[in-house]
């Protein structure tokens, strides 16, 4: 049976309600990986005129990350960066880099944010749209750094033929960096300690 806490207005809350909220919070926050893995497979056989499915190309950015040796944080960034398409169809970077946001460093994070921008350098042209806008971001540490990650991993994965490891593949790389949070305003709160 699931515990709760008795109040009606937060302001009427006590420190053992949120002893209870506390509790049932870091059994729900350990299933955060099982929550992402069904949603990413939300994007199995949507193909939105693309010649893979979204789910494909997730896997396939994750793929190329992999083979390349990069870390497994990076690699998780490349496994969701899309993530966001389902719910996000006008902001999907955001999306995809909200949730990463409290697990991975602030490059990979700002690189999963703006990766639909810098993408755009290689299409926007055909659809009227400043394929350089990338540009405004030229000063920023992490330019580079997304350049290089569309460049790389996300632009050429839209091959039907082209290597696709199973998701089986990437996810205790997903649960690793996802066990605990590196920031998070309620990372040191008390009840989340003690539960």
């Amino acid at each position: 049976m699931e515990h709760r806490a008795t109040f009606t207005r937060m302001e009427d809350s006590t420190a053992a309600d949120w002893q209870t909220i506390g509790g049932e919070f870091m059994r729900f926050a350990a299933q955060l990986p099982d929550r992402i893995i069904t949603h990413l497979r939300l994007l199995e056989n949507d193909y939105g005129g693309f010649p893979v499915d979204r789910y494909t190309h997730c896997l396939q950015t994750a793929t190329r990350a992999l083979k390349d040796g990069r870390d497994e944080e990076y690699v998780v960034c490349a496994l969701l960066h899309d993530i966001g398409d389902t719910l996000g169809s006008h902001n999907h970077a955001d999306i995809g880099a909200a949730i990463l946001q409290p697990f991975v460093s602030e490059e990979n994070h700002w690189m999963v944010k703006h990766h639909a921008i810098f993408q755009g350098y290689y299409f926007f042209q055909h659809i009227g749209l400043n394929r350089d806008l990338r540009d405004n971001f030229k000063a920023h540490l992490a330019y580079e750094r997304t350049a290089e990650f569309c460049a790389l991993y996300d632009n050429p994965a839209f091959d039907p033929k082209g290597e696709t490891l199973p998701l089986a593949e990437f996810e205790p790389l997903l649960r690793r960096v996802m066990a605990s949070p590196k920031q998070s305003i309620y990372k040191s709160a008390s009840v989340l300690q003690t539960a």
